[in-house]
């Protein structure tokens, strides 16, 4: 027998009735950033190695344990992509973007790649709504960020959604915060995991996301870098907040929030939902002022986020629907071709047309026609006669077939 084949751990297939919710999604976030001055870009799915390294962070655990790298033939080392930020800075500095008027406002969606736990909602292969806005320190790119983020989710009905929102400062100022942090940990050193241990001098911000008791403990009393923000960073987050509570988006602030980037700066933010239990994290991001001249650009300041599609549909609730069809032709042996010339006419008038590909008989075809749910069905008989019959109903009358095909374009089906 022959063997049978699965997709791979943490991986999954997109089945149909699993579809519809997802280009409902699509759909909504394109509208919404496209009114919003955004335009697509699209990156490739696998880069450079180095380039993860060097602008995630080489002490986060994405670089560390998550990243599924290779050699190609050549003996270059390359990643499939972990998340979208660096590879787009990478575009903006490559493509001269920054010699365009400022700020970039670029969008995204696809898939990404991460060895993660496979557990409900995440998967080692994972789809991301990107946004990124590069080229302005502006709290008002801040706050135009998250109010996105904010009206897509509460749009498109996602229920259960707060923001919790945090400040990381600048690096000038957060590197004396990581040394009152780092010494705090030092000082609790035996209570914590033998993970935050291994990272005190590399990142102890990391400290505040374990999930392991005695660090969480520790964690309690540590001190946070919302009461460290020095008067520039101090400015720029209350610009935030104030704009935010202008736009009646409500917040929690939030001074363990740092994030899983080593890349963020300032204003950090996180969407949740509570019908995600623990792991409730929808989406998020914050402001990246270093980034892009750490990857060979120049000075250029920037924030974004990106949001985890299958996380949102968890929390939506996926419909298990199948797309339904608003015309099915069913034609008696003789009649086949009228039937696929008919399919064709009503398909370029923007209907959901279909006919049947298996040779079934006329009741067959009827049969289908209901289980593809159909809301009228066109048959043509032996005779060449015509007749276009309601689905919910039952009625049907008869008719020349190029008058049914006017009515069914002008009705919409």
């Amino acid at each position: 027998m022959p063997a049978r084949f699965s997709a791979p751990r943490g991986t999954f297939d997109v089945l149909p009735a699993d579809s519809v919710r997802r280009a409902e999604l699509y759909v909504a976030a394109s509208q919404a950033l496209t009114r919003a001055g955004y335009g697509r870009i699209e990156t490739p799915v696998f880069e450079d190695t180095a380039l993860f390294a060097r602008g995630v962070g080489a002490s986060t655990d994405i670089v560390q344990k998550e990243m599924f790298s290779f050699e190609d033939q050549g003996g270059r080392g390359l990643t499939l992509r972990p998340e979208s930020t660096a590879s787009i800075c990478r575009a903006y500095v490559q493509h001269g973007m920054h010699k365009l008027p400022q700020p970039v406002k670029l969008w995204c969606w696809g898939p990404f790649f991460r060895h993660e736990r496979p557990q409900a909602g995440r998967f080692r292969q994972f789809h991301q709504l990107d946004v990124e806005t590069i080229g302005t320190d502006d709290p008002l790119a801040d706050a135009e960020s998250i109010i996105l983020l904010d009206g897509i989710l509460r749009g498109i009905g996602v229920p259960g959604v707060e923001l919790r929102l945090g400040s990381l400062g600048s690096p000038a100022s957060r590197a004396a915060y990581r040394e009152e942090l780092a010494a705090h940990l030092r000082s609790h050193e035996n209570d914590l995991s033998a993970d935050v241990r291994s990272r005190i001098d590399q990142n102890p911000l990391r400290a505040f996301d374990s999930d392991h008791a005695g660090t969480r403990e520790t964690m309690a009393s540590a001190p946070t870098m919302l009461d460290r923000l020095d008067s520039d960073d101090a400015e720029h987050f209350e610009a935030v907040k104030g704009l935010l509570d202008q736009a009646g988006v409500e917040y929690t602030l939030d001074g363990t929030l740092v994030r899983g980037l080593d890349y963020y700066t300032r204003t950090v933010f996180e969407f949740t939902s509570d019908r995600l239990g623990a792991q409730s994290a929808l989406g998020g991001g914050g402001r990246y002022d270093g980034l892009v001249a750490e990857l060979g650009g120049p000075e250029t300041p920037a924030v974004g986020w990106a949001a985890g599609i299958e996380r949102i549909l968890l929390a939506l609730g996926e419909r298990a629907e199948e797309p339904t069809l608003d015309v099915f032709v069913a034609a008696a042996d003789g009649q086949r071709e009228r039937a696929l010339a008919a399919v064709t006419e009503l398909r370029g008038a923007g209907l959901r047309a279909d006919l049947d590909l298996a040779g079934r008989s006329i009741k067959g075809q009827m049969k289908q026609a209901d289980r593809t749910g159909a809301s009228r069905a066109v048959v043509l008989g032996d005779d060449g006669s015509a007749k276009l019959r309601d689905m919910d109903s039952g009625e049907q009358r008869e008719a020349d077939l190029a008058t049914i095909l006017v009515e069914l374009k002008e009705s919409g089906g």
